[in-house]
Order: C-alpha cells, then structure tokens, then sequence
C-alpha cells in the first residue's frame, strides 16, 4: 500500500518554508521509518499553491510535468539553507465566490491519486485546507506567517527571520540617522497584528512603536518626539505597522484592489507620517519600507529548527490519520490544533499586557 502526499506552500514566501518542505519528504521517505509503517508513501511537489491544483490538467502530461514535482530525499537534501519556496505560491483562493473552483480541485485532487495533501501557510492557506477537509481531502496544516498573527500556535514559520530582518535593518539606518540627525520612519508588515513592529521595534531599540491594536494620536507623536530632542540624542527611530492607523480613522491603503482572499493592498503609512513630523515638529525626517525585504533570505537558525520539527509532525499525523488539523508549537512541544479553531481568527498584541500606551513602545514591566 502507498499513500500519496502533495505538499504545497501558498500565501506570502518566508525563509523556512522549504525546510518545511524537506522534512516532509525526507520523514515521510526514511527506509527506517518505513519499516514500522503500515504504509509506503510518495510525495510530490505541487507548484504554486492552490493555483496548482485548480490549473492542472490530470489528463495532460505537460500539464502535470509544469503544475508537480515528484520529491525525493536527495531532491530535497539542501533545501532548508535557502530561503523562499522552491515549489512557488499563490494567493489563489479556490473558494472564491467570484470564481470558484474548489470543484475542480477536489476532482484534480481524486484524478491524481492524491490521498494527503499538506498546506504550509497562513489563516488564508489554510482555510482552505480546512474547506477541502470538510468536503472530504484528507488535509494537514503547517504555519507560516511573517505576522505572526496566527492562533493556536506559539510560533509560525518565517517570523523569527523577519524579525531578524528589522533589526539589522534599523541598525544600519540608526547610524546614517545618527549622522544627520534625523527622525527616520520605518514601516513593517503587520495588516492586523503589530507583532513584528513591537518586537522588532523592541529589538532594535526603536524610540517610538505604533500598532494596528492601538490607534496612535499625532500630537502624542510630535510630543515625545520633541521630549527625545531635549536630550543628548539627536536622532529617533520610529516604527509603525503596516496596518496602523490614527485614532478615528481607517488604514493606509495604496488603492482599492482587493486580492483573491478580499484583503486590500496596505501601505503609505510612513510616507505620511514621516511627512507630518517635518511639518509640525520642524525635524527632518525619512521614510524607509521594509516592504518584501522581510519576506527575503535565508533562514534563520530557528526557522530552520522549526521547519524541521513541523515536516516531520506533519508525517506523525498523517501516519496518526490526525486530518483536519495543523501543526502547532505550544508551551514549548510540539503538537496539533484542529483548523477549525483557527479560521476567521487573528492573534493581535495585548495591549494592556505589551504596549504602554503613553510612551507608544513596548512596556517596561512584565508584572
């Protein structure tokens, strides 16, 4: 008996996802293991996400040589130094009321011989994994979001290489600000959860943070601004999410596109609040977006550790017949949460317990 896994990566790419990758193959393929399985299995590679599974054509031989990827041990044996996805992504959204697909995924999946199918990514990847398991695709999650924003884990793969990026980022612009004595203005990722701003903010030493969670005042920034200016220092770093606003009034949006999940294209944030404190305060100031930059490079060592310990839970599922779950890092083990529980939620910062709200930065008590 053989099982066949499809493994696939979808939403934004992050450092660790092929690492993800090779431990599903490289666990799920171990001669040793093998031997006290009931079953043998194959894995194959599905290119580009769900875009994959709705686009290819099972009857068509290019069609599946261009859309999967048979995987193999030695395949796979380097790709956890690298970052991205080997396989690509999408944000292709099979349930799209506007066009949906979700039909001909089933039936692509049911024509392929596919029997398990292992979705890395984020709420939006893997409510769909979840829609397809309550239609009857055997189904197991693994995270993944640079936010971090996602419940029922502790840690989601790419974050701690992102937040990495911040820091190192801030620490080269905190020389050239120093230098000129400016107030530079740098924009994280973070649609809904201010993770990746508080911390890398925290990390960095950030004077200023402000946070999707809580709306900021622009009179409160001018004010500790111009307090740091009385000082020694002659230069601040501000950090603001992506997904921040002013107290009032809605996000920062480049336009109205929505993607294929209904969300809409953030950012401008920084532009425009790098702009008001030259207007108000009189101090020159800069605007940096991190953008992508985030999302790009290699690994850290613990996404890679991560990515290790995730692929080869996802196969102890499989073998466990444990469906319609993701796997999770809890309290420090390693274990597994029904997708169900996560869909439709988000893991935002406790304000009261992380953000202090009268110097717009992290809190400087953990009582």
């Amino acid at each position: 008996m053989t099982t066949r896994i499809a493994v696939l990566t979808g939403g934004g790419d992050c450092p660790g996802l092929n690492g993800a990758i090779k431990w599903v193959v490289k666990t799920a393929l171990d001669p040793l293991l093998a031997e006290h399985r009931s079953t043998k299995f194959e894995v194959i590679g599905v290119r580009e996400g769900w875009k994959g599974l709705a686009s290819v054509n099972p009857d068509d031989e290019d069609s599946k040589k261009y859309f999967l990827e048979p995987l193999d041990e030695e395949k796979v044996r380097t790709w956890d130094r690298y970052g991205g996805t080997n396989l690509g992504t999408s944000r292709t959204n099979p349930f799209n009321p506007k066009n949906d697909r979700s039909d001909v995924v089933i039936e692509n999946i049911r024509k392929l011989g596919i029997d398990v199918v292992v979705a890395i990514g984020g709420e939006d990847t893997l409510g769909v994994a979840y829609k397809l398991y309550r239609r009857g695709i055997k189904t197991i999650g693994i995270p993944k979001t640079i936010d971090g924003d996602l419940v029922g884990t502790d840690y989601s793969l790419g974050y701690d290489s992102a937040l990495n990026v911040i820091t190192e980022e801030i620490d080269r612009l905190r020389t050239t600000a120093g230098s000129h004595n400016r107030i530079f203005v740098v924009e994280t990722m973070g649609r809904h959860a201010g993770w990746l701003a508080l911390q890398g903010g925290e990390s960095s030493g950030a004077y200023i943070i402000l946070i999707p969670e809580e709306p900021f005042e622009l009179a409160r920034v001018f004010d500790l601004l111009q307090v740091r200016k009385g000082r020694e220092v002659q230069y601040s770093i501000v950090v603001v999410s992506e997904g921040a606003c002013l107290k009032g009034e809605g996000e920062f949006c480049k336009d109205e596109r929505l993607d294929d999940f209904g969300h809409r294209n953030l950012g401008g944030i920084a532009a425009f609040l790098s702009d008001q404190i030259q207007r108000n305060t009189g101090f020159e100031s800069r605007f940096v977006i991190l953008s992508h930059l985030q999302r790009g490079g290699v690994p850290s060592a613990r996404d890679r550790l991560m990515a290790r310990w995730f692929g080869i839970a996802a196969v102890d599922m499989i073998v466990s017949e444990d469906f319609g779950r993701m796997v999770s890092y809890s309290h420090g083990e390693i274990t597994s949460v029904p997708m169900k529980e996560i869909i439709n939620r988000i893991k935002t910062v406790d304000v009261d317990k992380y953000y202090d709200k009268e110097r717009y930065n992290g809190k400087r008590t953990i009582l």
